[in-house]
C-alpha cells in the first residue's frame, strides 16, 4: 500500500497583507509506515526499433522490464493483450525452455567411486595395488591377505559416505517441485489451462485469491489485487498490486483478480534464480574437507619421510631383497595411513545427527553438525524465524483519543473486519480479541463495506441489540480516517495522533485509525452525527515468544547473532530492540554503496562486522552478507523458512531452515528445525560442540598412532633389521578403527566458546604421544633381543626354545608379542586423549570402555592362539602376554603427565602466540582469514566427496546438468530478465512481427 497523506487546505494571505484575521491551520502528513512509490519510465530508446542489439539490451539504463510502462513491455516482448498464438509461443518454448527448474540428476556409481578419490585413500589404493601386483617373484605368491583386507577398508568407508550423501535433500529439486503446477493462459484470442512449465515470455495470465502466481509478470489489470510474497521477499505484509506493477513468480494471490503479462519464466524468474544461486559451484571447500587435507598432509608427509628412508637404508644399505624390503615399506603405509579416518569422522557426526533428531533438528548434510560448533556468527531472517509471522495488535501502544478504552476500541475495530475470507489486517484485528465470535456478538449487521485500494478502509453499520441503537464504525489509513472525522476534531487531538502516527512509523508499526459515530432513525444508510476518532492501533509481526532467550543463550555460547532481513528498516529497528539485539541496522543500498564518508566504518567489511542487521534485503544481499563475513575468517550459520533464504541458506557453512519453512527453504539447508522458534538451535549448538569434542579426540589419536607405527617400525628396521609382518598392522587397524567407532557416543563436555582445529596443538600432541609410544616398543624389543632379562626373571622363552630373539630378529613369537604390545597400548591411548585431566577422572562411555575391553580380549587371543604360517606369527605363552600387560600399564600411566607437561609448556606457547596475532592482525584491520596458495587450495579440494572430474564425468556421459549463474551476474534480477528476454527475442524476431 501506498503511504496515505492527508493534506489540508492551505491558504494563506497574500505576501503583501500585513494583515490576517485568523491563520489557516498547517498542511499535516500522517507519515504512515508504508512503501516507496516507483514511478513507471519508458525506455530510453526507440521502442520502434524493435531489432536491439544484446548490448543495448543488457544497458539497464536503456531498457528495463521491471518500471517501464506496459505499452512498451507489450513492443519489447512482441506481443499484445490478445496473448500469443499456438505457433508463437511454441517458438518461444524453444527459445528460453519450459518455466521450470531443472534439477542435477548424479550418477549413483560416480558418487560412490567419488568417495575413494582423496590422497588417504589413493595411498591405501596404493598400498592394495603393491600387495597384489608388486608382490610378485621369489616364489611368493601375490599378498592376497593384505589386498583383501585394505580392499574391505575402503569400501567400508565408502559405503558410509555414500549412504550419508545420498539422503541428503536436493535443493533444486525442492524449489522446482514449488512452482505452481497449472495456469490460466491467453491463447489464441481464448482463456486456457496449461501446465504451467509450458508458459513463455511475452503470454497473458490470469490468477485469483488463492492461486500461485506462475511467471514473473506486469499486470495489466487489477482489480483489489493484494499478493503475499513474504516467502520471496521477506516482506511480512501482503502488498497490494495495482496496474502495472510486478508479481514474482510463486507469490500467492491473497485478495482480488488480476491479469499480467509474462515478462520471464523458468529459471531466469525471481524465484527460478535463487535455484541458481543455490545450484551456483561453491568456491569453498567443505570446512571439514579442509581439516581432512591438513591432518592428511600430515600424515603424509611423515609416511613419505620414513618410506624413503627405508628405500635408501634397506635396498641401498642393507641390500634388501625386493620381496622383503617391500613388506617393510607396506606396514608403513598400512599402518600409518589413518585410512579409517573419513569413516570414523562419518560415524561419529551420523550418530551425532540422530542425537540432534532428539532435539527436533533434521540434519541433511551430515559435515554441517562440525561447522556448527565453530560457528561465530548466526545470520537470521527476520519474518517467520525471529517473529511469529503473524500480524497482531500491540496492546501495550494502542491510544485512545475519546470515550472508549482501549479493549473498546479493539472491539470495535473488530465489528468493522470480516469474520470469512480475512485478509491479514482483519485476521489480526479479530483475534486480538480472543473469542472472533466477539466479533459479531451482540450486534445485527446490517451494512458492511470491506477494505479496497481506493477507500483504504473497511466500515460496518449495525444495530446493537441490547440499545436498538443504529451504529457505525470505520477503520482504515490514518489520513483516510481523519479526514472522515468532523466531531470532536480538535487541534490537540490532530496534533497527538500527528505524533503518535510519526512515533508508529519511526518504530516501524502500521498505523490503523478506528472512527465511530451514531445513525439516527432506522435507516441504515442514512448519515450519522459525524464520525469521531476514538483510537488508533499498532499492527506488527511481533517476535517469538523465545527467541529473546535463544539469542541471549547464543551470546553467551559466544555466537554473535545478525538480522537479515527483506523488511523495512523501521520494523528491523523494532524487532531487535525488542530482542535485545540492538537496532545498529542498515539499508541493503550500503551492500552496493559502502559506508557513507566521516562515518566510523572505514571500509564495508568492517561495517558488517559491526551491524546488527541490515534490512530491505534480496536474495543476493543475504548471499553477499555471508561471502563477506566468511571472507573475514568467521564460520556462518543463517536461519531462514522462505525461498528467499535459499541462496544464503546454501553458501552459509551452515543452514538452518526453521520450522514451517517452504520446500525450498528446506531443500537448501544444512539443518531442517521442525519444532517451532529458535531454541532448538542451541541444542544444536551445544551438541554439535559435544561431537566436535569426540572428532578432536580421535584426531589426536589417530596422528599420534600414526607417529607410532611409522617412527617405530622404521627404527626397528633400521636398528635391528626387523620385519613386522604387514598383515598384523592391517588387523591392529581393524581392532583399532572398530573400538574407536565408539567415540561417536562418547561421554565429553561441550566448550563454552566456538570450536576450532587448532591443528598446531593437535599435531604438537600427536608427536609427543606417538614418539612416548614408539620408545615404549623399542625398549621391549631391544631387551628381548639383547638380553636374557625376561627370560632370566620370569622363565619365558621363545620360538623354539630359545632364552633371547639375539641371532633370530625375526622370531615368529616375537612378532606376536610386538603385534600385542602395540594393539594394547595404542588402544589404550584414546583414554589420555579423549581426558582433559588425568584420565581415570573423566569416565568414558560404557560402549567405548566395553569395544576397549573386548578388543584386548581378541588381541590377547590371538596372541595366544595364532599360529598363522601365513603372516609369519606363532602363539605365545600366557606368561610372555602377562608380561606385555604389565609392561603397558607401566609405560601407559605417564602418558597423563605428558599431557600436562605439553600443555604447560609448548601449547601454552602456541596459545600465546595465537592471541598475540590475532590481536596485531585486529589492531591493523587485516582481515581474519589468512591467504592461502594455490597448490592448497587444489589439496584440500581432493578431499571433496565429489570431485570436479567426476562432475564432468557425470556432464560428458549425459548423466545431467545443473542451472547456473556467472557471479557477475548477481545483480538487481529485474533488469536481468530484461537482458534476457529482451536479447532473445531481438536476435530471434517473431516472423509475423510488423
Amino acid at each position: 500500500m501506498s503511504d496515505p497523506t492527508v493534506e489540508k487546505k492551505e491558504a494563506g494571505p497574500p505576501a503583501d497583507d500585513p494583515t490576517t484575521a485568523e491563520p489557516e491551520k498547517r498542511k499535516r502528513e500522517y507519515k504512515d509506515f508504508g512503501h516507496d512509490e516507483t514511478e513507471a519510465t519508458h525506455a530510453k530508446v526507440d521502442m520502434d526499433q524493435i531489432q536491439l542489439t544484446a548490448e543495448d539490451l543488457y544497458d539497464k539504463e536503456k531498457v528495463d522490464l521491471e518500471t517501464i510502462v506496459v505499452d512498451d513491455v507489450f513492443k519489447l516482448l512482441q506481443c499484445t493483450e490478445e496473448g500469443l498464438n499456438t505457433e508463437e509461443a511454441k517458438r518461444r518454448l524453444e527459445l528460453f525452455g519450459p518455466n521450470k527448474l531443472e534439477s542435477e540428476e548424479q550418477n549413483a556409481f560416480l558418487q560412490f567411486l567419488s568417495f575413494m578419490w582423496n590422497p588417504l585413500s589413493w595411498v591405501m589404493e596404493a598400498a592394495a595395488l603393491v600387495a597384489i601386483a608388486l608382490s610378485n617373484g621369489e616364489g611368493r605368491a601375490p599378498d592376497w591377505e593384505d589386498f583383501v583386507g585394505i580392499v574391505l577398508l575402503l569400501l567400508i568407508n565408502s559405503a558410509i559416505g555414500f549412504y550419508e550423501e545420498r539422503n541428503a535433500g536436493n535443493a533444486v529439486k525442492a524449489l522446482m517441485d514449488s512452482l505452481a503446477p497449472k495456469a490460466k493462459v491467453k491463447r489464441d484470442g481464448k482463456w486456457l489451462e496449461i501446465e504451467s512449465a509450458d508458459l513463455v515470455p511475452g503470454d497473458m495470465v490470469s490468477f485469483k485469491i488463492g492461486d500461485i502466481v506462475p511467471a514473473d509478470c506486469r499486470l495489466t489489470e487489477a482489480i483489489n489485487v493484494s499478493i503475499d510474497q513474504a516467502a520471496l521477499t521477506g516482506e511480512s505484509l501482503p502488498q497490494s498490486k495495482k496496474l502495472g506493477d510486478q508479481c514474482f513468480s510463486g507469490s500467492t494471490c491473497k485478495q482480488g483478480e488480476a491479469e499480467g503479462v509474462v515478462i520471464s519464466t523458468g529459471p531466469n524468474t525471481f524465484f527460478g534464480r535463487a535455484a541458481s544461486l543455490v545450484g551456483q559451484d561453491d568456491d569453498t571447500t567443505g570446512h571439514l574437507q579442509k581439516i581432512l587435507a591438513q591432518i592428511g598432509s600430515f600424515c603424509l608427509v611423515a609416511i613419505g619421510i620414513f618410506v624413503l628412508a627405508e628405500i635408501f637404508c634397506l635396498y641401498a644399505g642393507f641390500r634388501y631383497k625386493y620381496r622383503r624390503g617391500l613388506d617393510n615399506i607396506l606396514v608403513l603405509l598400512i599402518g600409518g595411513i589413518p585410512i579409517a579416518m573419513p569413516t570414523v569422522l562419518s560415524v561419529t557426526l551420523a550418530v551425532g545427527a540422530q542425537q540432534l533428531a532428539k532435539y527436533k533438528a533434521i540434519v541433511t548434510r551430515i559435515t554441517a553438525i562440525e561447522e556448527l560448533a565453530a560457528v561465530t556468527i548466526l545470520c537470521s531472517d527476520k519474518t517467520g524465524t525471529l517473529t511469529t509471522n503473524k500480524l497482531t495488535i500491540d496492546r501495550s501502544t494502542i491510544r485512545t483519543y475519546g470515550p472508549f478504552s482501549a479493549d473498546d476500541v479493539i472491539l470495535l475495530a473488530a465489528y468493522a473486519s470480516r469474520t470469512e475470507n480475512q485478509d491479514a489486517i482483519d485476521t489480526c484485528v479479530v483475534g486480538a480479541i480472543g473469542d472472533p465470535a466477539r466479533a459479531r456478538a451482540g450486534i445485527k449487521l446490517l451494512d458492511f463495506k470491506p477494505f479496497n485500494p481506493v477507500d483504504k478502509r473497511t466500515e460496518i453499520t449495525y444495530r446493537e441489540e441490547s440499545s436498538g441503537k443504529l451504529k457505525r464504525v470505520t477503520k482504515g489509513m490514518t489520513g483516510i480516517i481523519i479526514e472522515l472525522c468532523s466531531r470532536n476534531k480538535t487541534e490537540e487531538i490532530e496534533n497527538r495522533l500527528e505524533a503518535d502516527v510519526e512515533e508508529f512509523a519511526q518504530r516501524g508499526l502500521r498505523a490503523l485509525a478506528v472512527a465511530y459515530e451514531e445513525v439516527d432513525g432506522d435507516d441504515f444508510e442514512s448519515e450519522g452525527n459525524g464520525f469521531e476518532l476514538i483510537g488508533l492501533l499498532a499492527i506488527f509481526d511481533p517476535p517469538r515468544e523465545d527467541t529473546k532467550q535463544t539469542i541471549d543463550d547464543a551470546l553467551a555460547l559466544g555466537v554473535k547473532v545478525k538480522m537479515v532481513t527483506g523488511d523495512q528498516l523501521a520494523i528491523a529497528k523494532e524487532t531487535g530492540r525488542r530482542l535485545g539485539l540492538g537496532d545498529h541496522m542498515y539499508p541493503a543500498k550500503v551492500l552496493k554503496d559502502g559506508p557513507a564518508p566521516g562515518t566510523k566504518h572505514a571500509n564495508l567489511d568492517e561495517m558488517i562486522l559491526d551491524a546488527d542487521g541490515f534490512a530491505g534485503v534480496f536474495p543476493e544481499h543475504k548471499y553477499e552478507i555471508v561471502k563477506r563475513l566468511q571472507g573475514l575468517g568467521h564460520l556462518c550459520a543463517m536461519t531462514g523458512d522462505g525461498a528467499n533464504d535459499a541462496p544464503a541458506l546454501s553458501r552459509a557453512n551452515v543452514g538452518i531452515a526453521v520450522e514451517g519453512a517452504t520446500d525450498a527453504a528446506r531443500g537448501a539447508a544444512d539443518i531442517v528445525l521442525t519444532e517451532p522458534g529458535l531454541s532448538t538451535i542451541v541444542h544444536a549448538i551445544r551438541g554439535s560442540r559435544v561431537i566436535f569434542q569426540r572428532m578432536r579426540n580421535y584426531s589426536i589419536y589417530a596422528c599420534a598412532v600414526t607417529i607410532r607405527i611409522v617412527v617405530c617400525f622404521a627404527i626397528l628396521a633400521f636398528a635391528f633389521k626387523y620385519d613386522f609382518p604387514p598383515f598384523m598392522v592391517l588387523i591392529i587397524a581393524l581392532l583399532n578403527d572398530g573400538t574407536i567407532m565408539t567415540l561417536s557416543v562418547d561421554r565429553v563436555l561441550p566448550s563454552n566458546t566456538p570450536d576450532s582445529w587448532d591443528l598446531a596443538e593437535i599435531f604438537a600432541y600427536a608427536v609427543a604421544y606417538g614418539l612416548y609410544l614408539t620408545l615404549s616398543t623399542i625398549a621391549l624389543v631391544a631387551i628381548i633381543i639383547r638380553t636374557t632379562w625376561f627370560y632370566d626373571k620370569f622363565g619365558v622363552t621363545l620360538e623354539n626354545g630359545a632364552q633371547s630373539a639375539a641371532g633370530n630378529q625375526n622370531d615368529r613369537q616375537l612378532h606376536t608379542i610386538v603385534y600385542l604390545q602395540v594393539a594394547i597400548i595404542s588402544q589404550a591411548l584414546i583414554f589420555v586423549t579423549r581426558s582433559h585431566g588425568f584420565f581415570f577422572m573423566e569416565r568414558p562411555s560404557f560402549a567405548l570402555m566395553g569395544a576397549f575391553c573386548i578388543a584386548q580380549l581378541i588381541s590377547s587371543i590371538i596372541a595366544a592362539y595364532a599360529n598363522w604360517g601365513f603372516t609369519n606369527i606363532q602363539a605365545i605363552s600366557g606368561g610372555w602376554i602377562g608380561i606385555v600387560w604389565v609392561w603397558n600399564i607401566i609405560w601407559f600411566l605417564p602418558l597423563d603427565l605428558i599431557k600436562f607437561g605439553m600443555k604447560a609448556t609448548f601449547i601454552k606457547w602456541i596459545r600465546e602466540r595465537h592471541n598475540r596475532q590475532v590481536a596485531k592482525e585486529t589492531a591493523e584491520g587485516v582481515p581474519l582469514t589468512r591467504t592461502q596458495s594455490r597448490a592448497a587450495s587444489i589439496h584440500e579440494s581432493l578431499y571433496s566427496n565429489r570431485v570436479s572430474f567426476i562432475r564432468r564425468a557425470a556432464r560428458k556421459v549425459g548423466f545431467g546438468q545443473k542451472v547456473s549463474m556467472k557471479p557477475e551476474e548477481l545483480q538487481r534480477f529485474s533488469s536481468i530478465q530484461a537482458q534476457r528476454t529482451g536479447a532473445t527475442l531481438a536476435r530471434n524476431p517473431s516472423r509475423t512481427a510488423a
